[in-house]
């Protein structure tokens, strides 16, 4: 099972996600903030993150750079709400794998999800 970290602090985007992964077979884990975010990356060790980046105290471009410090081929959703092109250009530049908008389809992320994973949609599936 794939793990999904989402790092995130709106309650309802948290919610939603995990409602939207689990039943497609994701181990989702849930963060509040950069920092939580941060140590459930190294204790966890997820498949893929998927990372808002307007956050207080430690925001998701920080996030980021800590994680391709310690790995530069993390898949890396960033999924915010905010699109100014700057910070468009800093994620790019630390090697995001992805970038979607808030109030993008979810088909979007999930068929996203899957190709960061190489995984046919079957095998996320809970079985018969």
């Amino acid at each position: 099972m794939a793990k999904v970290l989402v790092i995130d602090d709106e309650p309802s985007v948290r919610a939603l996600l995990e409602m939207l992964l689990h039943p497609q077979g994701y181990d989702v884990i849930l963060a509040e903030n950069g920092w939580k975010g941060l140590q459930l990356y190294r204790q966890d060790h997820p498949d893929v993150n998927l990372l808002d980046l307007n956050m207080p105290e430690l925001d998701g471009v920080s996030v980021l750079k800590q994680i391709r410090s310690v790995d530069l081929k993390q898949p890396v959703i960033v999924l915010t709400g905010e699109t100014d092109p700057e910070t468009e250009r800093q994620v790019s530049v630390l090697g995001v794998s992805e970038f979607i908008a808030k109030g993008s389809s979810l088909h979007l992320l999930g068929d996203t999800l899957k190709r960061l994973l190489k995984t046919p949609a079957s095998a996320t599936a809970a079985g018969p």
